[in-house]
């Protein structure tokens, strides 16, 4: 039996006790300073306000106030933080973690460095602390079905294959199936880029509606739900978009250094098609499709962690800056390059059809 300390409750973060509990393992939860209120809600007994699920014999909660207990005796690390709390957990976390212990990350991002290169987050926590094991987490995964011990396979990757064999170990169950790689960018980049294109490929069902006059927020929260349907149920632009965006990920993965073909299987198609199903980034590109501007739709979409527009502006800009040193060619990128337009110059959703493709 292992201890393993779980940085951040939100929700995916708080799913992965799931596994870990069914394993045996002793799982403490620890809530980021944003997360008291979820913290106080599991100590007093109650359901996690966001997950919707008792935690009673699952994990032992702790607020951040508590961390060096939590701490205490831990095998395991598991950083359960969005990408804007990537700085929070690297300048408060990292530091004070025993050498040699395991990190698993399910961070999903890439940082724009200085220089103009794109780094996923396992690659700058290990520059920050090379003395640790770190492993991150990517694949389709739906934090209340795999709560709930539905079959889930993910990819657990690390430069160290043996480190993501033993982060297996401990999380995989009957239902939860990792698959290990060594394939860091490949992962990584893929399960960023997934939300950016979940996005490009919510354009078409905004669009759809508003040939039916939807033109505002009407109904999106409703309409966004994991399985709920379109209000103007048109697909044929929505798989066109979703082979562009398979395509602009493994052009990019490539660039990388990374293997692409692993955008066809489970961190790319796999995850985007879940991605494009529900949730916030299917509102965002909704809401974007029926012709709401970009400051409009962060009114109606306010509180919510919008990922998909940190990572689009990074690598808009990255292809930018590459582009002048012939690094990278952004018309590769047409899909990428649009949605930055949209949401940073507040373009009109005009999508140029006959720049996609492979020709």
């Amino acid at each position: 039996m292992s201890n393993i300390t779980i940085i951040g409750s939100g929700m995916m973060g708080s799913a992965m006790a799931r596994p870990a509990s069914d394993n045996g393992h002793q799982v403490r939860l620890v809530g980021s300073p944003l997360d008291d209120h979820i913290i106080a809600a599991l100590k007093a007994g109650k359901d996690h306000p966001t997950l919707k699920r008792s935690f009673a014999g699952v994990a032992t909660p702790y607020y951040i106030a508590e961390l060096q207990e939590a701490l205490k005796d831990a095998d395991v690390i598991l950083a359960g933080i969005s990408s804007f709390g990537v700085d929070w957990f690297t300048e408060n976390i990292l530091p004070i973690l025993p050498k040699g212990v395991l990190v698993v990350s399910i961070t999903k991002g890439m940082r724009l460095t200085d220089d103009g290169a794109l780094e996923v987050f396992p690659h700058y926590f290990a520059s920050k602390r090379p003395d640790l094991k770190f492993v991150a987490v990517g694949g389709p995964c739906i934090c209340f079905e795999m709560f709930d011990r539905k079959h889930t396979m993910v990819y657990y990757c690390s430069k160290d294959i043996e480190a993501a064999r033993k982060a297996k170990d401990i999380f995989g169950t009957s239902y939860y199936h990792i698959i290990p790689t060594d394939d860091t960018i490949a992962v990584e980049c893929s399960v960023a880029l997934k939300n950016a294109y979940a996005m490009g490929v919510s354009l078409a069902v905004g669009l759809a509606e508003k040939e039916k006059g939807i033109t505002d927020a009407r109904g999106i929260t409703e309409n966004c739900i994991p399985g709920a349907p379109d209000l103007n149920p048109i697909y044929n632009p929505q798989a066109a978009l979703f082979a562009q965006s398979c395509l602009e990920m493994r052009r990019l993965v490539n660039l990388l250094g990374g293997n692409g073909n692993l955008v066809s299987g489970l961190p790319g198609a796999g995850d985007l098609y879940v991605t494009v199903f529900g949730g916030r980034t299917r509102r965002l590109g909704t809401l974007l499709g029926r012709g709401m501007k970009y400051t409009q739709v962060k009114e109606v979409l306010s509180g919510v962690t919008l990922e998909a527009v940190a990572i689009i502006t990074r690598v808009a800009e990255f292809l930018r800056r590459n582009a002048k040193t012939g690094k990278a060619d952004p018309k590769q990128f047409p899909l990428m390059m649009h949605m930055d337009s949209i949401l940073n110059a507040e373009a009109p959703v005009e999508l140029d059809w006959n720049s996609f493709g492979e020709f």
